[in-house]
């Protein structure tokens, strides 16, 4: 027997099952990937934000409404399902204004797959998004951080709640708006004062929004 050859052959079926094995293996390491992905923005809602952080961290701020909400397996990844979401724009905060938006959320947890996180048609919403990922995944900043339910509070006035009640929301951000040389309306500045979690006045989050994603927009 000649040195360099295999002493035996590899019929055509054998590769073509090693082919589909390698295969099948390269695409549960990307499923595998994404959901470690996943599981990290998941786990990132015990990282607490301020709203400067979660601003800056977002890629799109929309206020609206949500008309559908679905789940459906990925598309690629077909053991990962997520959450489909679109919303009806009333106005664009951050990013390009568009009059729906709809994105998709990667669903770890079966309690968020019964719930479909957390998402139900007919909510008014401000969210605050990241840009997707590679596989098409989004979610909101710091996750429930950054979705603000938006309720009524008396006649011609409207609230914003995040998943957190608020805490934390604006810890340490005056001193952030003072570095950047930022100013707020007086209303603006004593809302940033009060201690503790609660119901803040929509118009008076929005303004604060607006002032820090016209700072980031300036060459």
């Amino acid at each position: 027997m000649a040195m360099g050859h295999l002493p035996f052959r590899v019929s055509k079926s054998h590769r073509n099952i090693s082919l589909r094995a390698i295969a099948i293996l390269a695409f549960g390491a990307a499923a595998f990937f994404a959901a470690i992905h996943a599981s990290a923005q998941s786990n990132a809602i015990t990282l607490s934000r301020n709203l400067g952080q979660l601003v800056d961290e977002s890629h799109l701020v929309l206020q609206g409404w949500i008309t559908s909400v679905a789940l459906e397996p990925h598309p690629q990844l077909k053991n990962l399902t997520t959450v489909v979401v679109t919303f009806q724009v009333e106005e664009a905060l951050k990013g390009a204004a568009v009059k729906t938006y709809t994105f998709s959320q990667a669903v770890i947890d079966k309690h968020d797959v019964q719930e479909k996180m957390g998402y139900r048609v007919g909510q008014h919403l401000l969210l605050i998004l990241i840009k997707s990922n590679s596989y098409g995944l989004s979610s909101t900043a710091g996750m429930e951080q950054g979705r603000f339910r938006i309720s009524a509070g008396g006649p011609g006035k409207l609230l914003a709640t995040n998943g957190y009640g608020n805490a934390g929301l604006f810890r340490g951000l005056d001193s952030q708006l003072q570095s950047k040389g930022l100013r707020v309306p007086p209303e603006v500045q004593t809302m940033l004062m009060k201690s503790g979690a609660g119901p803040v006045p929509l118009e008076h989050l929005k303004s604060l929004i607006r002032t820090m994603t016209a700072a980031d927009s300036k060459p």
